[in-house]
């Protein structure tokens, strides 16, 4: 029916959409320059929980060599996020890591590091099909430890390996180095960055979840089956969220909900397995494990629990309208209605569908954490022209949800996603984390900066976590002048900045009065390695500088 159509194109879109701003949205301006990517097969075959028999996972990767030698001397392996239907290029997954008119990639492969990505793709196993980027999580890994392998063997001289895994690459990174080292295989690699990972579970809004299973089960609608099977009911989706529509249907039905199961439940037969397996294997012991997360760190709340995401009437056409109410998950202990969806033609209910939730008593509903957030209405953009879609942006009382939890990146183990985070608990030895909650996969000075430094082998003489309050430094290396920005509330009455040798001679110092949001501070040091002290009674903090 068309009311049907044009309900699941309002909210599958942005189910949709949001599974590409698993990593950045790409900066068209920024792409690599093109070679040729080369395929790589696990040499580890993976069954899979609901397989009747093993498969060798594929990928495709792709090495761009420094700017300084040329010379694989120093891989730094870049991995994909969620990326069903393989949309992402491996030039798109390059592009990805710009900030601020740069590239990440770009800045260290001046500073003579290599970029490899590897990307998943879609591809024939065994005579099935495998979309890489939906794939289990364990046979993904099995493909990194077959690149890592090869990096080891081609690499020039003993440099280790460094290994960035954004949101699922996270997972597959870390599953990868602790299983090598389980199994006695060398991983030559000296650090692990997981960005906003979900080492404790990923959530898209239940509410969402039942909407996109009716349309797709009842209604009969191809494209939203083809959402549904491909995304939702995919195995990495099914491994990673915390909660799932398949452990809240009645028995024999594809589409209602058992009244008795309305506690937060992961896929049967793959959420509380994959955990219990990643929990087993814990991570890597031979590397510096760190992370960028993208959720508040002072328990800053998406939104509130049970509170109404959209509450609206949509016109579709001279007869049909269709009422539609969707609501986080309740406070802790309690019920809520979170999908409620009425078909009215002409002007008379013809078709209704309701989907209850109910929060742990442990815990507010997981839709409000703090948390990497995802955004209804950056997803759907200005609605492509569609009215329909364009009504139903305007009428969202609450865009963002809490898509990566706090919690969850950091990988503690707590049944409150809502508290305050204890780092001791936390398996990381440094942490980039902002005090207010970020759309997922969010770069910025300050996270970009914390990477860089510990890719450069760390941040001389301060503490290992970065907050939102500080010093970055804007270009490094530097050129003819050193541009320090500061952050959040540091600004002091006055700042003193202080330049070292390596060897630890004062050779440059300078106080400012009062400076705002950036100094700049022309030099004529020699090209080298160089130590940035910055102390404005607030914060100090010392950076390793390289100059050009």
């Amino acid at each position: 029916m068309r009311y049907f159509t044009f309900l699941f194109i309002i909210l599958t879109t942005q189910l949709s959409f949001s599974q590409v701003r698993f990593q950045n949205i790409p900066d068209g301006a920024i792409y690599p320059e093109q070679t040729f990517f080369e395929t790589i097969t696990a040499t580890i075959p993976y069954q899979g929980y609901d397989e009747a028999q093993v498969y060798y996972g594929q990928g495709e990767f792709e090495i761009f060599l420094d700017t300084y030698n040329g010379i694989l001397n120093k891989p730094i392996i870049v991995l994909d996020g969620f990326d069903p239907g393989d949309s992402r290029s491996i030039g798109d997954i390059y592009a990805g890591l710009s900030f601020g008119g740069q590239n990440f990639a770009d800045v260290l492969r001046r500073e003579g590091f290599d970029i490899v990505i590897l990307n998943a793709p879609v591809y024939t196993s065994e005579g099935k099909v495998i979309d890489g980027g939906s794939d289990y999580i364990q046979r993904n890994a099995m493909v990194l430890i077959a690149l890592i392998e090869q990096l080891n063997t081609d690499k020039v001289g003993e440099e280790e390996l460094v290994v960035l895994g954004p949101s699922m690459g996270g997972l597959i990174a870390r599953y990868a180095l602790a299983y090598m080292e389980a199994n006695n295989l060398e991983t030559e690699t000296r650090l692990f960055i997981s960005a906003d990972t979900p080492h404790r579970g990923a959530n898209i809004p239940i509410s969402i979840q039942y909407l996109i299973n009716y349309f797709a089960e009842q209604v009969g609608d191809v494209t939203a089956q083809q959402v549904v099977n491909q995304l939702l009911k995919s195995p990495a989706a099914k491994e990673m969220l915390v909660d799932h529509l398949e452990g809240h249907l009645l028995l024999g039905s594809t589409y209602e909900q058992d009244p008795t199961q309305l506690l937060p439940v992961g896929a049967p037969g793959f959420r509380n397995e994959f955990q219990a397996e990643l929990d087993n294997l814990g991570f890597p012991s031979n590397t510096r494990n760190v992370t960028i997360i993208n959720g508040s760190g002072i328990g800053i709340t998406t939104g509130s629990p049970g509170m109404t995401v959209v509450n609206t009437n949509l016109e579709i056409d001279a007869t049909t309208d269709v009422d539609v109410a969707l609501k986080f998950t309740p406070v802790a202990g309690e019920t809520n209605t979170v999908t409620d969806v009425t078909v009215n033609f002409i002007g008379f209910p013809v078709n209704n569908y309701l989907a209850l939730s109910e929060s742990p008593t442990t815990t507010d509903g997981v839709d409000s954490a703090p948390g990497g957030t995802g955004s209804i209405s950056d997803a759907l953009g200005d609605g492509g022209g569609n009215q329909v879609l364009i009504d139903f942006i305007n009428a969202l009382q609450q865009d963002l949800y809490s898509f990566i939890p706090t919690m969850s990146a950091l990988a503690i183990d707590t049944p409150d996603w809502f508290a305050a985070p204890n780092l001791s608990n936390s398996p990381f030895a440094a942490f980039s984390i902002p005090d207010e909650n970020q759309p997922h996969g969010t770069m910025t000075p300050v996270n970009i900066q914390f990477t860089l430094d510990e890719i450069r082998n760390g941040v001389v003489g301060i503490s290992e976590n970065q907050f939102d309050s500080g010093f970055v430094l804007v270009q490094n290396p530097v050129k003819n002048s050193m541009d320090i920005a500061i952050l959040g509330n540091t600004s002091g009455e006055t700042t003193t900045t202080t330049v070292y040798s390596v060897t630890g001679q004062k050779l440059m110092e300078q106080t400012w009065d009062n400076p705002q949001q950036q100094i700049k501070w022309s030099h004529n040091l020699a090209g080298g390695i160089y130590l940035l002290n910055l102390d404005n009674g607030i914060a100090t903090q010392t950076i390793k500088m390289v100059v050009e």
